[in-house]
């Protein structure tokens, strides 16, 4: 049993003004694995307190770039050093799969590792060269910190999504309070007690779990500068009204609903394999997940098949047995949400090829769905518009080329993507015409040097690399 009777605030460890505990149930079997405490509006009024403060005393914001690196390096290394542990703590409370939780600690130092980069290459201040005839004055540009970040995180990849806000936000000097799900109050907190061993001045960094309505409170708190948000889209919109009549700074990394196209010439044995880690990953629930399957007419029967023969081949059970696949969904609620989605699209008239809403045998004491692919389906219908947030796929046909570029492209969403050919040429010019922030061509993984980020309702502003650390500061022109 973890318990977590206090509040990370300000790089301390302090009572709340709430001290009941509430129960982090297990995804598995629903049974108790851990307790914490939940912030309230008043922890989130210290906190915010505590990062103004600092702020405005410059106790980290005005550390030279080079020493602000050198910390977040050596908070970098704890993470890497406790890595099992970390694996461990959200397999537990998220019912992400071993391999999953296992396989992205290498990604968590690659994502930190580009931003550090950045940050050691990135222009704080630069002499512009005055064009000719040049006047006498010169011009000095900065990159300063905004100020106060708020840094709202949901609960389906804790660590992936805290470290890609706190990291460039504290590379840039800013101080932030980071608000997380309930459901990671104990690897969220694990991620607090890594922070305060990394020597980070007071009030600089608060970690701190809280509900929705708690949240709400600190966006739009008035001394909160910049709110970084991941979430849903419907979250989102919320947070972009309340930013902008607050006039706050905002970057919005919202849900997709992404298309993989198969090109008739593709490999379809390699491309099937694919949609395995790249539909499927974190059990479904993923806002990168390539769900909608674009099958060409030709060959759509065989990718059908393919399709469902390797979702029926992938285990479905205990986050923790090495040989699972897709484990349970976060919350019961989840659970039911992506039943109901199973039910709606067989009343859409979709064909369900596997799967249903029926839960897996021997797992019903868990929050377990049972994969699921549904064939036939038109773009129109509900279960291939909305994102649902769980293990299931639909396979779409199309007639040509530029068919499956409609409907790709027909979408409110444009996070992510895919492309499969034995051209990689041509699948590149089909990529160019995908209106997504990130397109793989044949299952290549996403890299953290590029920007990360979404069109459409998929969000606002990018993350990763020199793009996302440049979200955390402020341009400032000085005339000499």
């Amino acid at each position: 049993m973890i318990t977590y009777t206090r509040l990370f605030i300000g790089g301390h460890w302090v009572e709340p003004s709430d001290p009941k505990l509430l129960d982090i149930a297990s995804p598995h079997d629903r049974s108790v694995i851990g307790r914490a405490v939940q912030a309230q509006s008043a922890d989130m009024d210290r906190a915010v307190s505590a990062a103004r403060a600092s702020f405005e005393a410059g106790v980290w914001r005005l550390t030279p770039p080079r020493e602000r690196i050198a910390t977040l390096r050596r908070f970098n290394a704890l993470r890497e050093g406790n890595a099992e542990r970390i694996a461990e703590l959200i397999s537990l409370e998220s019912g992400s799969a071993d391999w999953f939780t296992r396989a992205g600690q290498p990604g968590l130092s690659r994502q930190a590792n580009a931003y550090l980069k950045a940050a050691e290459e990135f222009g704080w201040e630069e002499t512009l060269v005055p064009t000719a005839p040049a006047p006498p004055a010169r011009s000095v540009v900065r990159r300063e910190a905004v100020g106060v970040v708020a840094a709202v995180i949901p609960w389906n990849s804790p660590f992936s999504s805290a470290t890609s806000k706190i990291i460039p936000a504290l590379l840039a000097g800013n101080s932030v309070v980071l608000k997380v799900s309930p459901e990671n109050s104990l690897s969220m907190g694990f991620l607090a007690e890594l922070l305060d061993r990394s020597g980070l001045p007071d009030g600089v960094i608060s970690v701190l779990p809280a509900d929705r309505a708690t949240s709400e409170y600190l966006v739009s708190h008035e001394e909160v500068d910049k709110i970084a948000f991941t979430g849903s889209t419907r979250a989102g919109r919320r947070i972009a009204s309340i930013a902008g009549e607050q006039l706050k700074r905002v970057s919005l990394e919202l849900g997709g609903k992404s298309a993989t196209i198969i090109l008739p010439d593709a490999d379809i044995e390699q491309a099937v394999a694919g949609v395995k880690f790249g539909s499927l990953l974190n059990n479904g629930q993923s806002c990168i997940a390539q769900t909608r399957i674009l099958a060409p007419r030709s060959r759509y029967d065989e990718i059908v098949a393919a399709v469902a023969k390797l979702v029926e081949s992938l285990q479905v059970g205990d986050p923790n047995d090495p040989e699972t696949f897709i484990g349970p969904m976060i919350s019961p609620a989840q659970q039911e949400r992506v039943r109901d989605y199973i039910r709606l699209g067989i009343e859409e008239g979709a064909r369900l090829v596997t799967g249903g809403p029926r839960l897996p045998e021997g797992l019903e004491g868990g929050n377990y769905v049972t994969p699921t692919v549904f064939a036939d389906v038109d773009n129109s219908m509900r279960i291939a518009q909305e994102e649902i947030f769980g293990p299931v796929l639909v396979v779409i046909a199309y007639e040509d080329e530029d068919d499956a570029v409609r409907i790709a492209n027909d979408s409110e969403y444009g996070l992510s993507g895919g492309i499969w050919s034995s051209d990689e040429k041509h699948a590149l010019s089909v990529a160019r015409r995908i209106r997504t922030g990130t397109v793989t061509v044949n299952g290549a993984s996403i890299g953290f040097d590029g920007p990360f980020g979404g069109f459409k309702a998929s969000g606002i502003g990018r993350e990763y690399g020199a793009v996302g650390l440049g979200t955390y500061t402020e341009y400032k022109t000085i005339t000499v």
